[in-house]
């Protein structure tokens, strides 16, 4: 392939994934929008769950990684049939790993507002808002496994798509659920919009329908519609877990689901120093959290085209691409978000009246926006870089370097600074630490080391013996 060629092909794999990544970021945007209009006290409930419920979510979606990069890997070598068992055990496996994480959650839902330090006018509502998302979490998994291995397959379109769908079906159940019944007038004609006045609990309840219409749709296109990946639903033998394919899936997610846990128990703690700053202060960081994220996601997508590229061209013995495919990936990711870290500096005021008409919220998020918004490029660089390690399979180090960024850098300045400097200090720590772990990781590309891995994994690949541990294909 000639360079022009790549670049191409890293377009034509980023654009669906960004669009991806942006239509779920909108869908917590329209949430975000719509709880705001229903005072502090319910933004704040929401805001005070938001990174619990990211670790939760996170941790069930760096378990399917662990099957999709198996994916990734077979394809890229045009071993379709292994590919196919690899998908039946993951369904299975993630699952059962999705059951086991709701009911913890579970238990500890009623416990955890309090925790995390949230007052007692929020911590009913905020306990509601978490046990919806976590009851709906098996079946959530599924969604982020069957659009893993879409995209780990070469397919970025359909999920790009079912996203899409996903956001404009949440917006409708969030109209019916979280307000109540109303009087439109539209010109000369008049109608009542069907309501149930839920308020925090139908803005969770309208987000996990979307998601469970989403889930199901997306996992018959994956089992039935995907080629190379069509497999029957019936309960068989295949869809038991085997040795072998649940060993090098814990070797791929294990680092990963402990990185992305020590991160959002980092959110958690930030949360925890945010909580004595007040109500305002609350409602502000999870606004603007929600609001920074429509800069960031793009680049998440890219991480995912990068995982793809560099996943298939692993798996397919073309090391050479494997290394273009990650410079590649990367510059791309850091010329989008610096121009995205550009706009959002310059519409931080809007992004936040569009989410809350409370004039005090809105004015201290616009002010942490702009501090966040130069650390855009280096987080690119970081997010891209990830997915391109996490491609060839090289997930333990890149875990241990967010680890230590995240621990060592930003949790002690913003305990530091919030005290004197609010929640802006809060974001000044998470604007050097994000610098800071951009440079760390640019490091490691430049360095080679993970791509000198890479060749000696794939060399150890090539001379094992691993047929045996496939059971035989089911023809279904």
């Amino acid at each position: 392939m000639t360079m022009r060629e790549q670049i191409v092909l890293t377009a034509k794999l980023a654009l669906p994934a960004i669009l991806a990544q942006l239509s779920s970021i909108m869908m917590q945007y329209i949430d975000a929008s719509m709880v705001g209009r229903l005072g502090a006290d319910q933004s704040a409930s929401v805001g005070l769950m938001s990174s619990s419920l990211w670790l939760f979510w996170g941790v069930c979606s760096m378990i399917t990684m662990g099957f999709s990069v198996q994916v990734a890997h077979e394809i890229g070598a045009k071993r379709y049939d292994r590919a196919r068992s690899v998908l039946r055990q993951g369904i299975t496996s993630s699952f059962i790993a999705g059951t086991v994480i709701a009911l913890i959650g579970l238990g500890i839902a009623p416990f955890l507002p309090e925790w995390l330090g949230g007052d007692a006018s929020i911590t009913h509502n905020a306990t509601m808002y978490f046990s919806v998302f976590i009851v709906a979490l098996p079946v959530l998994t599924m969604n982020y496994l069957a659009g893993g291995m879409l995209r780990c397959a070469g397919n970025m379109k359909v999920p790009s798509l079912l996203n899409v769908m996903m956001c404009l079906l949440d917006v409708v159940f969030n109209f019916m659920l979280i307000f109540p019944a109303r009087e439109l007038h539209i010109c000369q004609y008049s109608f009542t919009m069907p309501g149930a006045g839920l308020g925090v609990l139908g803005a969770a309840l309208g987000t996990v329908a979307a998601e469970c219409v989403t889930a199901t749709v997306m996992m018959y296109y994956l089992c039935r519609r995907q080629r190379g990946l069509t497999i029957g639903l019936r309960l068989s033998a295949a869809f038991r877990p085997t040795r072998a394919v649940l060993h090098k899936a814990v070797r791929i997610a294990l680092p990963m689901t402990a990185e992305h846990a020590v991160f959002c128990g980092a959110q958690i703690m930030i949360t925890i120093i945010v909580a004595p700053l007040g109500v305002v202060a609350i409602a502000a960081n999870a606004f603007a959290v929600t609001a920074e994220s429509l800069c960031y996601m793009p680049g998440f997508g890219i991480g995912d085209a990068a995982t793809t590229l560099t996943g298939q061209s692993f798996g397919a013995g073309r090391m050479d691409l494997v290394k273009r495919f990650g410079y590649i990936t990367v510059a791309m990711g850091m010329l989008i978000m610096t121009v995205m870290g550009a706009v959002m500096y310059v519409a931080a005021p809007v992004m936040m009246d569009i989410m809350t008409p409370v004039a005090a919220i809105s004015e201290l998020g616009s002010e942490v926006l702009r501090i966040e918004a130069w650390a855009e490029p280096m987080y690119a660089a970081a997010i891209v870089s990830y997915g391109t390690f996490v491609g060839v399979g090289d997930t333990l180090l890149p875990a241990i370097m967010n680890f230590g960024s995240i621990w060592l850098v930003r949790i002690p300045v913003a305990a530091v600074l919030a005290p004197t400097a609010g929640l802006r200090g809060v974001w000044i720590a998470m604007c050097v630490e994000l610098i800071f772990r951009g440079a760390i990781f640019l490091w490691r590309l430049a360095s080679g080391r993970w791509y000198r891995n890479a060749k000696k994994s794939a060399s150890a690949m090539a001379e094992a013996e691993i047929s045996d541990s496939f059971p035989e294909e089911d023809l279904e």
